[in-house]
């Protein structure tokens, strides 16, 4: 493991318990990390002053992934059909700046790949895509009790109506770069 090119996306599209229960699930996803970035709070933020809007802070997850396994294109386009990047601020019932869709790129390379998935997605959704595009700024954990939000609450009422739909559309459009199937539903 320790020999492996590992590389790092941190991306944001609504709340981060969706974006990581999808991303977990991918071929190559080695560590997730719930945070917050993009902001201009002092410090470190908390879930609740980021969920005041008053941060300028994103919900993200920042995402550790061998791309011998799965490419940073790869990993953007299924980032960007399993939330609506044409949502300006929300995602469903989460409305705010921190639900903002947003990729936060690490290099020059990532830029190029996001804009290139960017253009050739934007034909696939109706509205035009409003999906931010910014270097990373400091990226700041969430608590532990966000991390790895949906396995450990998968009978809570916002993972069973928000994220298992969501992870139902995963298996439907991306099944080639999944995981193994798990055994429940």
């Amino acid at each position: 493991m320790s020999n492996k090119n590992l590389e790092i996306a941190t991306l944001g599209g609504g709340c981060f318990w969706c974006i990581e229960a999808v991303l977990q699930e991918l071929k190559g996803v080695e560590k997730l990390v719930s945070g917050y970035t993009g902001g201009n709070a002092p410090g470190k933020p908390t879930y609740r002053e980021v969920c005041s809007g008053l941060t300028g802070h994103a919900e993200v997850v920042q995402v550790t992934f061998d791309p011998s396994v799965i490419s940073y294109q790869d990993l953007l386009i299924v980032f960007m059909t399993s939330h609506d990047p044409t949502s300006l601020n929300r995602q469903g019932g989460d409305v705010g700046t921190q639900y903002r869709s947003v990729i936060y790129f690490h290099d020059d390379t990532q830029k190029a790949v996001a804009e290139t998935v960017i253009k050739e997605l934007a034909s696939y959704f109706d509205d035009p895509i409003v999906t931010e595009l910014s270097p990373l700024p400091t990226f700041h954990d969430a608590e532990e009790h966000h991390q790895d939000y949906y396995r450990n609450n998968t009978s809570q009422g916002y993972c069973s109506a928000v994220i298992t739909p969501k992870l139902a559309k995963l298996r439907k459009m991306h099944g080639d770069k999944l995981k193994q199937p798990q055994t429940s539903s």
